[in-house]
């Protein structure tokens, strides 16, 4: 069976420590802790004295003062396994964490899920062509020398920088090897350590050019596995649960966060904050216990980018609007009808084709399997008619031969209802207004992948709100909009409320407009 010596790298919080050693070696594995040398040294010895009799813990031979983006990170990780494959023969991985992380698993589902495979288990891309560095330097991280942190010494690193581009000091990346790029949190087997450290023995070449890279934690290790391993030996997935703000500063999770993580296809999370004792405690009791079961949604990351993006449309950044220049027609009328509930609009639009005759196209800007006619390619993707909405829209008023076009939208896109009304053409709306049950709303999330089966009830309950509440903000943002011919459908509405709106809206006789609305089974999901 797996046994994991855990390499734990870690700068502050000598009780957090004890305790995270002491709860990871009861389940039976083993710790090699770097302590930063930058670090008091009261509080070192304090580590020292609280796990000296534990015979599952061993410490770095080196303490490394440790920099953000140096070498010095790679040098004290190499430390501390180095202290693991001397002490612990009996480990069979180590897994690389921080004193920020936790694990989100028990010991015996992490050491069953181990043994499936005789894999290593580490983020690793193409440097130059994934496009994990989304922002900021990219070859510059190797290509240039990096003698300062960047932290500490901004001006003086960027001096450097922008020195030796003007001198084309440009310097070759040894040339046997594909520099790859990940996350630095991984679990490798001991073999691929062992080989690792073999290789280096050989090769001063190459820890000498990886010591003058920027952040070299995210692309040594990442390079050196798929050097010397076989590619089917490699899951190119880091096992640890972490997320990023917009910012790009990690996610820190708190106590109401247990559910969440449990539920993610991960086996440890970072970070969690230091105030969030009884998550720790509840976490650690986890790892410890036998015969835990756990529903795996994986949700986490879609969730997050949801609940903090609320509200942020529109307010970030100023609207775009594409091709300014064209329009529909001024002769031209386009009847938008809008609906939270998909299947309430098609089946409207659908009676509105049969009453009267008039063309309509269900949700071409939301469904890419939306029917449409073949245009030239413009109608393929998605992306490809939003960007060019104004002209899609031309094209389907004269292929359709009508200067009158009925249209779905979903209520979120303000954006597009915001562009069509700049234009020149006749725009009405009509906004369908649908109640919506808890069971909806769970249905809902779990088919835009913000929940699954699986997830927490816990987790869906405190989500729904949040849902409610963002249904409500789209239809503000809609009447705060001030657009001219709204009109507006209620589930809750008398038929003649409705039917007044409706022939206003498509401009019918109410006798026309009152055949569709009050026909049976308009609002049923």
């Amino acid at each position: 069976m797996a046994r994991i010596a855990y390499v734990l790298l870690v700068h502050r919080d000598p009780d957090g420590i004890i305790a995270q050693a002491q709860r990871l070696t009861a389940a039976g594995d083993f710790v090699a802790i770097h302590f930063d040398a930058n670090s008091p040294p009261a509080q070192y010895d304090a580590i020292r004295r609280g796990l000296a009799d534990n015979p599952r813990v061993a410490f770095a031979g080196r303490r490394i003062r440790c920099g953000w983006g140096e070498w010095s990170l790679v040098e004290a990780t190499l430390e501390a396994v180095r202290a693991a494959l001397a002490a612990f023969a009996g480990a069979t991985h180590v897994y690389m964490i921080s004193g920020d992380c936790m694990p989100i698993k028990s010991a015996e589902y992490i050491h069953t899920w181990l043994d499936r495979s005789d894999t290593d288990h580490i983020e690793s891309f193409d440097f130059f062509t994934s496009g994990w560095i989304k922002t900021g330097m990219k070859e510059e991280r190797l290509i240039y020398r990096h003698f300062l942190n960047e932290r500490r010494h901004k001006r003086l690193f960027y001096a450097s920088l922008e020195l030796q581009r003007r001198l084309a000091l440009k310097r070759p990346i040894p040339p046997d090897i594909d520099v790859m790029i990940g996350s630095q949190w991984w679990c490798l087997r001991r073999a691929t350590l062992e080989a690792i450290l073999a290789f280096l023995a050989t090769r001063p070449d190459i820890p000498a050019f990886f010591r003058r890279t920027w952040i070299p934690d995210e692309t040594f290790f990442q390079t050196l596995v798929p050097h010397l391993v076989p590619d089917a030996q490699i899951s190119r997935r880091t096992p640890t649960f972490l997320m990023f703000t917009d910012y790009g500063m990690p996610v820190t999770f708190y106590n109401d966060h247990y559910d969440l993580l449990l539920s993610q296809d991960f086996l440890f999370a970072r970070k969690i904050s230091p105030e969030a004792v009884e998550l720790k405690a509840r976490l650690g009791d986890l790892y410890a216990a036998a015969g835990a079961r756990f529903s795996i949604s994986g949700e986490g990351r879609r969730l997050h980018g949801f609940l903090t993006g609320r509200g942020r449309i529109g307010r970030r950044f100023a609207p775009r609007f594409w091709e300014t220049e064209g329009s529909l027609g001024r002769e031209r009328e386009l009847l938008i009808v809008a609906c939270k509930k998909w299947h309430v609009a098609k089946r409207l639009v659908g009676r509105i084709r049969q009453a009267t005759g008039l063309p309509a196209v269900d949700y071409l800007f939301n469904e890419e399997g939306t029917a449409l006619p073949d245009l030239g390619g413009i109608q393929n993707t998605i992306e490809k008619r939003t960007r060019h909405r104004r002209a899609l829209m031309r094209l389907l008023f004269d292929w359709f031969g009508s200067n009158r076009l009925v249209m779905c939208l979903d209520t979120a896109n303000i954006d597009l209802l915001q562009d069509f009304y700049a234009d020149k053409a006749t725009t009405r709306l009509l906004e369908v207004q649908c109640s919506f049950s808890d069971d909806y709303l769970v249905g809902h999330a779990r088919r835009v992948g913000l929940a699954g089966w699986e997830t927490p009830r816990s987790t869906i309950s405190r989500l729904l709100p949040t849902l409610r509440y963002d249904i409500q903000f789209e239809s503000e943002q809609i009447r705060d909009a001030g657009f001219p011919h709204v009109h507006r459908l209620y589930e809750s509405a008398p038929g003649e409320q409705n039917t007044a709106a409706f022939a206003a809206f498509l401009g019918i006789a109410e006798a026309t407009a009152r055949a569709i609305v009050e026909a049976e089974g308009l609002f049923l999901d």
